[in-house]
């Protein structure tokens, strides 16, 4: 059971429905829950000893990482190292199976609670993260999200994960760019949420900006 936690004031003077197609974006880690949900799941998936060793593998590629500074590079790397060659469907099973155990455990109350304020308004609701949409995807069927946009991982010829992503790590001006490909060139968020540097591009297209406003821990 969550605590409940206020809402931003903006966001409780009216019960009434929202007129017309309105937008809400939110990012996803750190913002909607309180870790990395993507090194949770390859954590959870691998084991603490099965991670522990790709994490130590990983340490040439976190040195360079210093260097290059390319968070999609390193993402990519990490991908290779715990998934590769893991067929689609074993990983939309694991997915599946990871978000049932974790439930909402991972999820700031008073996020949610913003998230279903608009959900209850009408407002079409939209995550964009740079966590790999297969490893988020099962998080938001149960959030009801209307859309979501995130970094693609690629599957070969016979459907497993090669360790590559057919998009752009899915941060900072890539967040725009995916939502101007879906929604237009003209789209114009209502609110949108998130918690990073990573995040500000996607909050320059919102009236209402929700720069690290969600602080809440699960109870």
């Amino acid at each position: 059971m969550f605590t409940p936690h206020n809402l931003p004031i903006q966001l409780a003077e009216s019960d009434e429905p929202i007129e017309g197609p309105v937008l809400i974006a939110f990012d996803f880690d750190g913002t909607l829950t309180t870790k990395d949900s993507f090194l949770a799941f390859l954590r959870w998936r691998s084991g603490l000893i099965g991670y522990g060793f790709g994490m130590v593998s990983l340490l040439p590629a976190a040195v360079n990482y210093l260097f290059h500074r390319d968070r999609g590079r390193l993402k990519a790397t990490a991908a290779r190292q715990f998934l590769a060659g893991v067929k689609k469907e074993d990983l939309e099973r694991d997915a599946a199976a990871y978000a049932s155990e974790v439930n909402w455990s991972i999820f700031r109350p008073d996020a949610l609670r913003t998230w279903r304020y608009w959900r209850g308004k009408g407002a079409r609701v939209v995550i964009v993260t740079a966590s790999p949409e297969t490893t988020v995807a099962p998080f938001a069927r149960s959030l009801g999200a209307h859309k979501l946009i995130g970094t693609v991982l690629e599957f070969d010829s016979n459907d497993r994960v090669t360790g590559t992503f057919v998009t752009a790590n899915c941060r900072g001006p890539e967040k725009v760019r995916r939502l101007r490909e879906i929604f237009g060139e003209d789209i114009e968020l209502a609110a949108a949420y998130g918690d990073t540097p990573g995040d500000r591009e996607m909050l320059t297209l919102a009236n209402e900006r929700g720069y690290r406003v969600f602080s809440g821990k699960p109870a």
